[in-house]
């Protein structure tokens, strides 16, 4: 998943430890773990889920060159 906030999930998720390293918090408050994408795993509940969106068939959607 794209166009999520990076900076906030490294903060939330992978935070610098100022005990194991006062330097390192210092000067990178956050660690140095940095997100690069968002992968949701799981099944939605059936009745809160939106119908999926019509879909173009692949000759519609490409030309063989």
């Amino acid at each position: 998943m794209s166009g999520f906030d990076n900076a906030k999930v490294d903060h939330e998720f992978f935070p610098a430890d100022p005990k194991e390293n006062a330097f390192q918090f210092e000067y990178f408050p956050d660690s140095h773990v940095k997100s690069n994408f968002l992968c949701n795993l799981g099944y939605g509940d059936p009745a809160k889920l939106f119908p999926r969106s019509p879909r173009l068939e692949f000759d519609e959607a490409c030309k063989l060159l």
